[in-house]
């Protein structure tokens, strides 16, 4: 876990491109970025990067080479990260989320299950995706739409974090899901929440790195993907992705800030899929495309 936040505090706008050449510099070596809003009504930002103590030195120099071509004059601050218990933490003030049909819960919210509800039990843990996160909450009210439109025969779950969105898939129909992601802990975490959910056979949890697995040629091609990671890979792996896509299939994308939304789309659209709609949530958007 990052011990050190290095930040810059600036406004909405400018974070938004800040986040773009963050993205560029330290979403491959794996550092966590962030962008939050502090103040509406002053319009005040912070743009956020996550390392370790070890690191500041190095990543100070390198945080401002990378901001200093078109943001000169900023001055980068550190926040030391309290050592605490962030599991424990986050599910004090975890409240159950709706999003459509589906109700997400931890443990301590099973009583919030309404008749009709879809539930799905994800604790807060070492995997991202509780259902609170705007891009989380989209995916869920697109997968609904989506299932619900058209007759659905398999699907992916790419990037599966807590396997939240492939339980929803499999709680929506009885299909078979393939749920990957590119993290070890990730897909141990997907797979015990599958059980806790009392899915006993359907969703097949594998580690793999983008396309790189014998699992996609073996489970595809799909009527529906989902990718909720982050704009950079979905741009790169949209050849990947549209090529594992069935015919009249559906794709939904998110991990998107809104400023990069357009570059998603022109991705996609150079696969010949066709933008459905886009879901906005807290300055994050979910995309629906299909092959026609």
């Amino acid at each position: 876990m990052s011990d050190l936040r290095l930040f810059v505090t600036t406004t909405e706008k400018q974070s938004e491109a800040m986040m773009d050449l963050m993205t560029e510099a330290f979403e491959d070596e794996g550092y966590a970025i962030a962008t939050m809003e502090m103040d509406e009504k002053n319009d005040i930002w912070e743009a956020s990067l996550y390392i370790d103590f070890d690191e500041e030195d190095d990543m100070r120099v390198r945080f401002a080479e990378v901001l200093a071509p078109h943001f000169p004059q900023v001055h980068i601050e550190r926040e030391i990260i309290p050592d605490v218990d962030w599991i424990a933490k986050s599910l004090e003030g975890l409240s159950p989320v709706r999003a459509g049909r589906f109700l997400v819960h931890g443990s301590h919210d099973r009583d919030k299950v309404r008749l009709n509800d879809i539930g799905i039990e994800i604790d807060a843990g070492q995997a991202f995706g509780t259902g609170h996160h705007g891009t989380t909450a989209g995916c869920l009210e697109v997968i609904e739409q989506v299932m619900r439109a058209r007759k659905i025969r398999n699907a992916l779950d790419l990037g599966t974090g807590s396997g939240v969105l492939a339980i929803a898939a499999r709680k929506l129909s009885p299909i078979p899901v393939l749920a990957t992601d590119i993290d070890p802990i990730a897909t141990r975490v997907a797979a015990e929440n599958v059980r806790r959910n009392g899915i006993a056979t359907g969703i097949t949890t594998v580690t793999a790195a983008g396309f790189h697995s014998p699992a996609f040629a073996a489970h595809g091609p799909f009527d529906l993907i989902i990718a909720n990671i982050l704009a950079r890979p979905l741009i790169k792996m949209a050849p990947q992705l549209a090529s594992h896509l069935a015919p009249g299939g559906s794709v939904i994308l998110s991990g998107i800030l809104a400023a990069q939304r357009w570059k998603v789309l022109s991705a996609y659209n150079s696969q010949r899929l066709r933008h459905v709609r886009t879901i906005w949530r807290n300055g994050w958007v979910t995309i629906h495309l299909d092959r026609p």
